[in-house]
């Protein structure tokens, strides 16, 4: 037998042990271990879920440590070599890794944010040679304990890197994640002929050629994308109550247990909630949910414990859950790609796997939403480049009064400029390289446009006259798409539109129940001495409002499109609607008498001044002052140039526009400090929440016992 032929009967043999005793290598999965193996290539293998990506990883990995028994193959140049280290992007992902890499008698470990107290054990089982497997975050890569006192080492005795998820190294693709694109530098250090395996599987024809430039010389496997136990639907439903009674309806009709995919974190705890109410056992799943409580909710769904776990795009790449039954979508995700990629989690190891979007009017503004979210213009990046050329690092904390970035887009964007070398994250914050930089308009131009155009491709999906399945395949550049026969387009719908009364019934009175709590800042932002603002630490408690309440979220799937219509972008001012005003009567009924009413009765109505929203605003209050039978004070003033209603930034820079932006109009400082009672401040938006806080602040200083803020929305 020759040297390939014994390879890949020893590739065979550890196959079986990780997958049984009928398992066999696909040709491709061969190709690429092959490649790796004896070869020593790189390797880019775009394939669809469920095919086999990481039993080519740990296989090679088997091989080339001697974990077949057979000692590496002959005239690798295998013999030797360090561990595999796998670039990893969930720690769902790693956890079931782990526990896959155990059943080949591979030795995996992890490095992330959630073992900190393992971490010098595991870098000297590293050092001694006692791991096959390193799995790390990308975001580890530049840790900068990581980055300088393990990563350099690591790079040297690496004997095969994986990057997972690749599609996350280009910013064409869905998921562009920048800690990703310090793989560079990692790939630059390592040792001559390190193999490198990169794995996904959505990428279209773009995000393939950027990620195999990015790699150099790679093999591509590119395999087909059809899923032949996906049947793929749509259902067009007329409002948010009649998705929710459909799920109602239908849910326990799907086959075993499954994922209900929504776009928002308020979605998808309306629609847990909502579930339970009707006798489904359900969990939500978010990315703001701790993490010991979303490790038990993947656990229930693992062990059929739950029909289903309603979750946002944060339960993705990371859950492996091969007999998941179904996939239901309340809304669209803004591509196809990023549809194809959820919807793949179905379906892996049963014969048939149900798919159904039922997609909202609110989704296009939820899209609009997230895409505010992309990399700041140029006058912004060149404030924060000048901000950082000093002797001492800045916190993200400290930048925030310098530029009017929201926390997570700034974070975002110092990975951008870390990876493109114009910063340097170290200890205790950031640093300017003094190296140029270039801001590439033109690229980032590119990108809006493709997120445009995927986004217009997703409401195509919703429409297409033809296979569903074949026309998500196209638009992942697949060349051998063709009709899956199965689909609703294909063989017609198995599931009608209809809703039963009492489950509509159901949705719409739980979706119109008002209400949703405002808490009070207790804290100043930190570094607001630093631009002026002679405020810090702790709020006094005699400035502090007390805690409020709004109509609801303008994410909500109840009352959010209602509220968006008032106070979303482009809205036009005008009084507040007899049915707008309905609810916030019953919001304030609800705070006069239940489970947590507000401490006292208030004895007046104020209006926050708006120059956007001064009929709004003034007619909502007039009618709360009615409805409630209490004087109407007045409203405070805007003085300075934002006042309420000037950018909505982070909360540093909300505060300095904010700050001495309000006066009180004559006579009310007098009213105010012969109240014996709150008062109740109206405003129509609460975004950062450091308007209300403001002018309550304002309104304490003037003698108001105590204040109740109202508001008609929250953003969010």
């Amino acid at each position: 037998m020759d040297q390939q032929g014994r390879v890949r009967e020893r590739a065979e043999a550890v196959l079986r042990r990780l997958a049984g005793e009928h398992a066999r290598l696909r040709e491709d999965q061969w190709r690429a271990i092959e490649a790796l193996v004896v070869d020593r290539r790189r390797v880019l293998c775009v394939q669809r879920t469920g095919w086999g990506k990481s039993a080519v990883y740990f296989v090679a990995t088997a091989l080339l440590r001697d974990r077949d028994g057979a000692g590496p193959p002959a005239d690798s140049g295998a013999a030797g070599v360090g561990p595999t280290v796998i670039v990893s992007p969930l720690l769902a992902l790693m956890r079931n890794q782990v526990e896959a890499a155990a059943r080949a008698g591979i030795r995996a470990r992890t490095i992330n944010s959630a073992n900190l107290d393992e971490w010098d054990a595991v870098t000297a089982e590293i050092h001694d040679g006692a791991v096959d497997v390193l799995l790390i975050s990308p975001e580890r890569l530049n840790n900068p304990d990581f980055r300088d006192a393990v990563l350099p080492q690591l790079a040297a005795t690496t004997g095969l890197l994986v990057v997972d998820e690749a599609h996350c190294v280009s910013d064409w693709g869905h998921d562009f994640r920048p800690d990703y694109r310090r793989l560079r530098t990692f790939l630059a250090n390592l040792p001559e002929r390190t193999p490198v395996l990169a794995t996904t599987a959505t990428a279209n024809a773009r995000v393939t050629a950027d990620v195999a430039e990015q790699l150099g010389d790679a093999l591509v496997l590119r395999g087909t994308l059809d899923r032949e136990s996906l049947r793929l639907g749509v259902l067009d439903l007329p409002s948010p109550a009649h998705r929710l009674g459909w799920l109602a309806d239908h849910l326990d009709q799907l086959p075993g247990s499954g994922i209900v995919y929504t776009l928002t974190v308020a979605a998808a705890g309306e629609t847990a909630e909502f579930l339970r109410s009707r006798g489904y056992p359900v969990a939500s799943y978010t990315g703001q949910a701790e993490d010991a409580d979303r490790r038990a909710a993947e656990q229930d769904l693992l062990d059929n414990k739950i029909k289903a776990l309603v979750a946002t795009s944060a339960l993705g790449m990371g859950f492996d859950k091969p007999d998941l039954g179904f996939v239901v979508h309340l809304g669209a995700p803004p591509s196809p790609i990023a549809y194809y990629q959820q919807v793949g989690r179905a379906g892996r190891a049963v014969e048939h796997a149900e798919v159904l979007l039922l997609p909202g009017a609110e989704d296009a503004a939820i899209w609009r939403y997230f895409a505010s979210l992309a990399f700041p213009p140029e006058e912004q990046v060149r404030a924060v480049l000048a901000a950082l050329h000093t002797d001492r690092p800045l916190s993200t904390q400290a930048l925030e009064p310098i530029v009017d970035l929201r926390r997570a887009r700034l974070e975002l964007m110092l990975k951008v400029l870390d990876v493109d070398g114009a910063v340097r994250r170290v200890r205790g914050g950031w640093l300017a390289t003094g190296e140029p930089w270039v801001y590439d308009g033109v690229r980032l131009r590119r990108v809006a446009e493709a997120r445009t155009a995927e986004q217009r491709a997703m409401r195509e999906y919703a429409t297409t006259p033809g296979c569903r399945l074949r026309y998500l395949r196209e638009c992942l550049d697949d060349a051998g798409a063709g009709d899956c026969g199965r689909c609703d387009r294909c063989t017609g719908p198995l599931f009608t539109a209809d809703v039963s009364s009492p489950a509509l019934g159901a949705a719409q009175g739980f979706l119109g129940r008002p209400g949703v709590d405002v808490p009070p800042k207790r804290l100043w932002p930190t570094g607001l001495d630093a631009v002026g603002v002679p405020l810090k630490g702790r709020i006094p408690p005699a400035e502090q409002a007390l805690a409020g309440r709004a109509v609801g979220r303008l994410s909500d799937l109840g009352w959010g499109g209602r509220l968006r219509e008032l106070v979303g972008p482009g809205a036009a001012d005008r009084p507040v609607p007899d049915d707008v005003a309905g609810a916030v009567v019953e919001v304030l009924k609800a705070w006069a008498h239940g489970d947590d009413p507000w401490p006292r009765r208030p004895v007046g109505v104020v209006a926050v001044g708006s120059r956007r929203r001064s009929e709004l605003v003034g007619s909502l209050a007039e009618r709360i002052a009615a409805v409630g039978r209490l004087p109407l004070l007045g409203a405070v003033v805007p003085t300075g140039a934002a006042g309420p209603d000037g950018p909505r930034g982070n909360s540093a820079q909300r505060v300095r526009a904010l700050h001495d932006a309000f006066a009180l109009p004559d006579g009310l400082a007098d009213t105010l400090a012969g109240l014996d009672g709150p008062v109740l401040l109206v405003d129509d938006l609460v975004d950062t929440g450091w308007t209300l806080t403001m002018v309550a602040r304002l309104l304490r200083r003037a003698g108001a016992p105590d204040v109740l803020p109202l508001a008609l929305a929250v953003a969010g």
